[in-house]
């Protein structure tokens, strides 16, 4: 929920809430919370308290109508409304460099689907997430943080207008992997692919061997990626299935390739 008024962001549930308060307490311009909850938050209670910001203690229907969602779990703390900024040279040298696993977001859906995907991405090490500026519907909302569990401060956010364009810069410098249900190649490929596209020779047994940045680009789960980002991706891996269900839900499909990403 959204405080057009105070230009905030309710961030519930938690799992969300705690992870907040623990890795950027800063952020947090007001708490409500029930009372059986202080005890967990006595910390992010005395941080507001030294910068003169306000926390109150609430029953379940106050704060229902704070965040306008049952699911608050006790907890309810409000913050700056994000701002994603562009994606920059220094953010796609550090992504090489770190040689880390990112996710590129191509009108991914719903802020339900983008909290999904960000919980995977918290937790197989991809800490950098590209959202495509076209798509009105995957933003940092509350139902977001929520669905997230904490990964929401785990990762950081950054946007790119034309996707396809974006992806042909940064294949120049990082391995990007098109998930695509058509495509001839098979996720259990993606080790071999990697190292190939690393530069290890077929049959080495990798001694040494340092996997380079990635980035995942994924797609939305009716249309899936455009012809324009797929032209540019360095490799399209699909996840095979009965064919009974043409395709998985787009954050079940990401985070089986980021599992096998992590693993390879």
């Amino acid at each position: 929920m959204r405080n057009k008024l105070t230009n905030e962001l309710a961030v519930c549930g938690f799992n969300a809430a705690a992870a907040l308060g623990e890795y950027h307490p800063e952020k947090i311009n007001r708490l409500f919370l029930r009372e059986d909850r202080l005890k967990q938050f006595t910390r992010v209670c005395k941080n507001l308290a030294e910068r003169k910001r306000p926390y109150k203690l609430c029953g379940d229907e106050e704060l229902e109508r704070i965040c306008k969602s049952p699911r608050h779990q006790g907890v309810v703390a409000m913050i700056e409304e994000p701002v994603v900024e562009p994606v920059g040279k220094a953010d796609i040298e550090g992504w090489a460099g770190e040689r880390k696993t990112g996710l590129v977001l191509h009108s991914v859906g719903n802020d339900h689907n983008l909290g999904a995907m960000v919980r995977s991405a918290a937790f197989f090490d991809a800490p950098l997430i590209i959202l495509s500026e076209g798509d009105e519907e995957a933003r940092l909302t509350t139902s977001a943080y929520r669905v997230a569990e904490g990964g929401m401060e785990q990762v950081t956010f950054r946007k790119a207008g034309n996707t396809g364009v974006f992806i042909k810069s940064l294949s120049r410098s990082l391995i990007t992997i098109g998930a695509d249900t058509r495509a001839h190649l098979r996720i259990r490929d993606l080790g071999r692919i990697i190292r190939e596209k690393a530069g290890l020779p077929r049959g080495n047994p990798g001694t040494g061997y340092v996997r380079p940045g990635i980035a995942l680009v994924v797609g939305n789960e009716e249309t899936g990626l455009p012809p324009e980002v797929k032209a540019h991706c360095s490799v399209l891996v699909r996840i095979p299935g009965t064919g009974i269900i043409e395709s998985l839900n787009v954050a079940q499909a990401a985070t089986l390739f980021l599992h096998e990403i992590y693993e390879s």
